[in-house]
């Protein structure tokens, strides 16, 4: 498959700074790896270093970069990251469209609700009693599907995913192979010389786009709802507790857990190894950085990190002072040394 460098310009939006129209491209690339024949990006300054060496016959450019390589094609674009998406989905191998049809092998009650014409259901995939779910949407080779689970329009459910019984998914979930939804919530109470068990008697119910990445875990309520806010994205290996309660279009990155009964505002990230203890509030547009620990509610547009999260600016001074530590450890023993010489 190829490309033109005018067809380049059109596919992405862009304004064509240099080079020949008619250059044909076969392919994409990083910027240290890019060949004459390939098309590459630079959308993060910290790369400036190898746009300055790179081979690449064509780069994605923001506004105000200099200093390409002599006979590499410039193409401006607004955002180089979005504007590669597009390119790579025009070389990338398609998935294979969407096709309609229950596979005979699947298990499946016949309580359950869906059009056949409308769902693409694999072999190997179990759909239990009173389960319903949505048109376009499409369930891969041994996802289980509980009881009175409801599944809205075009999700993808993909290998092995299990969503137990009630949970309610909006329109174009993703969830990646293992996701877990629904499982009970981590609930006990010591009594009797033991740890008893709490029902978990809730539910999750995740929002329109919601994406929940491989070998995640979300705990359903031990009543009411755990609620993920439309359009917000969870990575692989996450945990996140019963009556949690995550806004609109957070980020939540990577071996995070978030303990039960906190709630996270709209547009919140969380990068990786965050953890949240339970039943504190971040609001809306913070930044937790990455192993921050939150220890107690945290306002919103801010960021934090540390352990426990304070504003970034306070943490980066207290880290400061300890990487001087073992200086200022030494300066004492001296001080203290030149103090009992005087004395005797």
């Amino acid at each position: 498959m190829a490309l033109t460098l005018q067809e380049l310009v059109e596919l992405t939006g862009g304004i064509l700074l240099c080079g020949d129209p008619a250059t044909t491209f076969h392919g994409i690339s990083s910027l240290d790896l890019a060949s004459r024949q390939e098309v590459s990006f630079l959308g993060n300054p910290k790369y400036v270093t190898q746009f300055h060496r790179s081979e690449a016959g064509a780069c994605l450019i923001a506004p105000g970069v200099s200093g390409a390589p002599e006979g590499m094609a410039l193409v401006q674009v607004a955002n180089p990251t979005m504007a590669f998406s597009a390119v790579i989905k025009y070389f990338a191998k398609q998935e294979p469209p969407f096709v309609a049809g229950v596979d005979p092998r699947a298990i499946i009650d016949s309580t359950a609700s869906f059009n056949p014409e409308k769902v693409c259901i694999h072999a190997g995939a179990v759909i239990m009693a009173g389960a319903v779910i949505g048109d376009g949407t499409e369930i891969y080779p041994h996802a289980v599907i509980g009881r009175g689970v409801v599944i809205g329009r075009d999700c993808l459910i993909y290998q092995n995913v299990s969503i137990r019984e009630r949970c309610v998914l909006g329109a174009r979930v993703i969830l990646q192979p293992g996701a877990v939804i629904g499982a009970d919530g981590y609930g006990y109470e010591f009594s009797d010389g033991k740890h008893q068990k709490i029902p978990q008697v809730g539910i999750v119910e995740l929002g329109d786009d919601v994406e929940v990445g491989a070998n995640t875990t979300i705990d359903r309520a031990r009543f009411g709802k755990t609620l993920i806010g439309e359009g917000t994205k969870i990575d692989n290996l996450v945990q996140i507790g019963h009556n949690v309660q995550i806004g609109k279009h957070c980020l939540v990155i990577a071996l995070s857990g978030i303990a039960g009964s906190s709630k996270l505002g709209n547009y919140v990230t969380c990068a990786a190894q965050v953890g949240i203890a339970g039943h504190f509030e971040v609001g809306d547009k913070a930044v937790l950085a990455a192993r921050s620990g939150v220890t107690h509610d945290l306002p919103g547009g801010a960021i934090y990190l540390g352990n426990p999260a304070q504003p970034m600016k306070q943490e980066l001074k207290v880290m400061a002072i300890q990487r001087r530590l073992p200086k200022l450890i030494e300066d004492v023993k001296e001080l203290k040394r030149r103090m009992d010489a005087s004395e005797e």
